[in-house]
Order: structure tokens, then C-alpha cells, then sequence
């Protein structure tokens, strides 16, 4: 099945833009395109895409998230690197969710001190 911007925009809520700055940047290096030139993505590609989006959206940078497609594209001899990238990113995602965590008690702790107060002052 293939799919066009629009649809894939549709499906995944990112706008058309930037699905063509995805595709620009290289990261969706196996959009096949019609003869008029207009894009026709395949379920891989959503694939990609949703790779591309849970590596966005963990912190992974742009630049870094092409050296992982670019190492994709040349095949299986990457597959040791592309593996090395992806245990350092879960690395680094662990490190963000401990320090999130941190502070969720933190901000839990000054929710329950502030209802408190203000429950005590109800009562006066």
C-alpha cells in the first residue's frame, strides 16, 4: 500500500512540512515518488517514520538520528554500530526519566504541603 503526504500527515499528526524537511534531511531515504514527482510512502516508511519520531521525541538529536539512517542504509556490516547508538540513546533516556522522576516527587511533595496549608486555613 503507499500512502500520500497527506495521508501519512494524517496518520501520524505531523504536518507536511515536516515530512519534507524529514525527507530533505534524509532521514526517509526510500520515499519512492511518481513521475510527476510527487511522494508515495510505503508502510516501511511510516516504519521509519515512527522510529525517526520515538528517537525525536526521547532527545535523540537530528544530526544524530541521520548518522543512525545513514548507517541503516549501508546495510547489515551496521548493524554493531547502529546498536551501540541506540543502547547509548536508551542510556540517556534512562538518565532524563531518573531526573523527571526526581522531580515529579518534588513537585508532588510541594502539592501536598500547599494543600495542607491551604486545607488548615479552610478550617479557621
Amino acid at each position: 500500500m503507499s500512502y500520500s503526504i497527506k495521508q501519512v500527515s494524517e496518520k501520524t499528526k505531523l504536518p507536511s512540512h515536516t515530512l519534507r524537511y524529514y525527507e530533505k534531511e534524509g532521514l526517509l531515504p526510500f520515499i519512492k515518488r511518481t513521475e510527476g514527482g510527487i511522494r508515495r510512502f510505503s508502510d516501511d516508511d511510516l516504519d521509519w517514520l515512527g522510529l525517526i519520531c520515538c528517537l525525536k521525541e526521547t532527545g535523540m538529536p537530528i544530526k544524530q538520528i541521520k548518522e543512525f539512517v545513514d548507517l541503516s542504509v549501508l546495510g547489515a556490516d551496521t548493524l554493531e554500530q547502529r546498536c551501540e547508538m541506540l543502547v547509548e540513546h536508551k542510556k540517556s533516556v534512562e538518565e532524563d526519566i531518573k531526573t523527571m522522576e526526581k522531580h515529579l516527587q518534588k513537585v508532588t511533595m510541594k502539592i501536598n504541603h500547599f494543600t495542607a496549608q491551604y486545607e488548615e486555613h479552610a478550617r479557621l
